[in-house]
């Protein structure tokens, strides 16, 4: 896998610097730790690769029928600390976590640069219940972790993904490994080399990350949206301590969330479309 990164002498973790992760993802390289309590990290770069090819996503039936029903509010970038942390927490079936510390912390500042993002699904009474995130350059996307409180949140923030980066003209979406979950959408493996070349190309494109975000501001309204917007925001980040702490964070208001992204009928219409 490659060498562990520790903070000599110390047994503290080390600081994962953005140069040096933005570097590692051009390579084709991700950090991971043991443990969520490990102080180190280790470089991954598989020998088999997953990949979900943006254009031949599979979209389940099921999955179009809990989008269209509005069962979800969908947004981007609304509570990324919540999200990743989220991802990091034991759940049924995955007690222990690769996100530790120093990967919280490093990902954190990617995010502030805007580097990494992070998608989220919110229930009917405003409650964060799914969601995931990744670190993106030029036309590629790096979807690192994703998690989910209610049946089929998880699969929605992916669908809402998917979505977002085929309208946006991204040309890959790297899942890191082949998962059963992720086959059901049409993930597959390729090899290194493939993998590489493929990297290559995209990373020489930019894709729009906002665009789906654009073409829903109506004419006239578009200054509401993004008075919703930053009120929500400032809301997330009014929470402070309570932020950090997923079972204290409180229900945002739905009318502020149904301003803020795609509906479930707009990502089904997207996804629906063919090249």
């Amino acid at each position: 896998m490659g060498t562990r990164t520790r903070r000599p002498g110390t047994g503290q973790p080390q600081r994962l610097e953005t140069a040096l992760l933005l570097r590692a993802y051009s390579a084709g390289l991700f950090p991971m730790a043991d443990t969520r309590e490990a102080v180190d990290v280790f470089w991954v770069e598989p020998r088999r690769r997953g990949l979900l090819p943006l254009e031949k996503f599979h979209l389940p039936k099921s999955l179009a029928k809990v989008l269209k029903q509005g069962r979800f509010f969908h947004t981007q970038d609304m509570a990324f600390a919540q999200v990743i942390r989220a991802c990091a927490e034991a759940a049924p079936g995955r007690e222990q976590s690769w996100i530790n510390a120093s990967i919280l912390d490093g990902y954190s500042r990617l995010h502030a640069e805007g580097h990494a993002h992070s998608i989220e699904t919110w229930d009917a009474d405003g409650r964060l219940v799914g969601g995931l995130y990744g670190v993106r350059l030029g036309s590629a996307f790096f979807g690192e972790s994703m998690f989910s409180r209610a049946t089929d949140a998880s699969k929605a923030a992916l669908a809402h993904l998917v979505a977002r980066l085929r309208l946006g003209g991204f040309e890959l979406l790297d899942t890191q490994f082949l998962t059963a979950h992720l086959a059901q959408f049409g993930a597959m493996e390729v090899k290194r080399t493939q993998y590489l070349a493929l990297l290559d190309a995209a990373l020489g494109k930019s894709g729009d990350w906002g665009r789906i975000d654009r073409e829903a501001q109506v004419p006239g309204v578009g200054s509401g949206v993004a008075g919703a917007g930053a009120a929500a925001g400032a809301a997330v980040a009014g929470f402070g301590a309570a932020g950090r702490d997923l079972v204290a964070l409180p229900a945002l208001p739905v009318a502020l969330l149904a301003a803020l992204g795609p509906s479930g009928k707009r990502i089904v219409q997207l996804l629906s479309q063919t090249s």
